[in-house]
């Protein structure tokens, strides 16, 4: 009888056998090539590669080293989606004030560009006002601002929101997990609110009732994308939901982040982006943090590995293990 097709399926829903052979490959450090048969997505997703020693044999990837590649495309996918949504919206807008066709135009367009700080609060702050399920993303730059005013206001609106019955789920990095300006704000708050932390995150996102979301449309955040458009935003939701399920609580109930073999997660983090061959400004911008923080962890990292330059650092990471353990 000839077997089933594999189902086809994406690496955040690994299918049954793929999990219990790729288990089992962690546990005995390699399986058979022919076992691969019933999980082929094992391969597929770069779980598993040859065995250098033996053709015949599958080593796996160690689950963190996998988890970060895959968070990386995932990275990438959103990023080269967004430079479409820009273009996109550059090329159709002049376009649409031409056409002057009855029932060419919808009443509400599904991407509008948002020019300005103060028109992108108001956009914001409009559609907040009708929704009760609110998905945010605020990267560290999101809580530096010379505006106190303005976190003031968002307080007042997010308030409302759980008052009227809303959810808030919010995903920072873990720079700000201890943040006083963050954590004075949920202590203040009262309702169904709840955050969580990653080492990385994309950039701001805003996803209302899963009908509507803001995304920046520039570096400085001058420009925004209001975005209605029913696939895009649930891209956004699924993205976020993803994230969400990987991230370590921080409120209403934190969840602790002990160091393991004297490497902190923060530590790990660096370690992970180093052996890439990040720079030390690359590795503060992508953990949200400032450089010279950056290079006090990076040098309390190699004290504790004993490295005496750079290029050993990267030899001894490599050579700890420390990135083939779940942090």
């Amino acid at each position: 009888m000839t077997p089933a097709p594999h189902p086809a399926h994406g690496p955040e829903e690994l299918c049954a056998a793929g999990t219990e052979l790729y288990r089992q490959a962690l546990r005995d450090g390699s399986v058979r090539s022919e076992d691969v048969t019933a999980a082929p997505c094992l391969v597929d997703f770069g779980l598993l590669h040859p065995a250098a020693e033996d053709l015949d044999r599958l080593q796996p990837v160690a689950p963190v080293v996998a988890l970060h590649r895959l968070l990386k495309v995932s990275e990438d996918r959103i990023a080269t989606e967004r430079r479409r949504e820009a273009r996109l919206t550059e090329v159709f807008e002049p376009l649409m004030r031409v056409d002057g066709r009855p029932g060419t135009l919808p009443e509400t367009p599904l991407i509008t560009v948002l020019s300005t700080k103060e028109r992108i609060s108001q956009a914001i702050e409009e559609a907040v006002a009708d929704a009760t399920d609110v998905l945010a993303i605020h990267p560290h730059t999101s809580h530096i601002g010379p505006h106190p005013s303005m976190h003031e206001q968002a307080f007042r609106r997010d308030q409302a929101l759980l008052d009227r019955g809303g959810r808030i789920r919010t995903l920072y990095q873990h720079t700000l997990r201890y943040a006083p300006t963050v954590l004075a704000r949920y202590e203040l708050l009262q309702g169904d609110v709840e955050a969580r932390t990653l080492d990385e995150v994309t950039e701001r996102l805003i996803v209302l009732d899963r009908a509507v979301a803001f995304i920046p449309a520039n570096a400085d955040r001058s420009l925004a994308l209001e975005v209605r458009h029913p696939a895009l935003v649930e891209y956004f939701a699924t993205t976020f939901d993803r994230l969400w399920r990987l991230a370590t609580p921080m409120y209403p109930k934190a969840a602790p982040q002990p160091p393991r073999d004297g490497i902190t997660p923060r530590q790990r983090a660096i370690a992970a982006l180093l052996v890439e061959g990040h720079t030390d400004a690359v590795v503060a911008d992508r953990l949200g943090m400032n450089i010279r923080t950056a290079r006090v962890h990076i040098a309390k990292l190699a004290t504790v590995l004993g490295s005496s330059s750079r290029a050993q650092l990267g030899y001894l990471i490599a050579r700890s293990g420390i990135l083939d353990r779940e942090s």
